[in-house]
């Protein structure tokens, strides 16, 4: 499914869904008094959006292959934890902030592979995916560890983790998703 179109596609989806995380993220830095239930859902629907979209990124087979590597089970995983996010609020609210930590952290670490990856291609903007990818695993950490009991505080620093992890993704998106006018493979 290897198509100049279907890849410009899905890199203005990843480009939109970056955004998205940003101003998110920006807004529950800036509003910590959000309630949690309506946390829940938004960060549900975002990621569910996510997980479809990098699961079509995977089938995708870009030129690179880089920005979607680990996003077959990445994107599965992100719709399972969004499906669980609506069909048991009660069980997920007390554990969103580990959720999200470990989510963070694992794609963070992820793009650190892809970065030291995109080197090896020959990618001369790897140093930005892997400038991108150390905050935003470090947010997820810290985020995963709760370094606080207060809904104030944890609202910030998951908003603080969605930036950070918004960034990760607009860097991958732009410097890693490459589309070619007329493909030499068209498998």
């Amino acid at each position: 499914m290897r198509s100049a179109g279907m890849i410009q596609t899905i890199k203005r989806s990843y480009i939109v869904i970056s955004v998205l995380l940003c101003a998110i993220g920006l807004w529950m830095a800036f509003m910590p008094d959000l309630p949690l239930a309506a946390i829940s859902i938004i960060i549900g629907m975002v990621l569910g959006v996510t997980g479809v979209v990098k699961l079509i990124g995977y089938l995708s087979r870009d030129l690179y292959q880089l920005a979607f590597q680990f996003d077959l089970a990445f994107g599965i995983l992100l719709m399972a934890l969004s499906a669980a996010m609506f069909l048991h609020p009660e069980h997920v609210i007390s554990s969103l902030c580990i959720i999200l930590g470990i989510t963070i952290l694992t794609d963070g670490l992820l793009k650190i592979q892809t970065s030291i990856d995109a080197r090896r291609f020959g990618l001369e903007t790897w140093w930005l995916i892997l400038l991108a990818a150390i905050p935003a695993g470090a947010a997820g950490m810290v985020l995963m560890l709760r370094p606080s009991r207060s809904a104030q505080t944890l609202t910030i620093l998951m908003g603080v983790a969605l930036l950070a992890e918004g960034i990760l993704s607009l860097c991958v998106a732009l410097c890693a998703i490459k589309v070619v006018k007329k493909p030499s493979d068209a498998r």
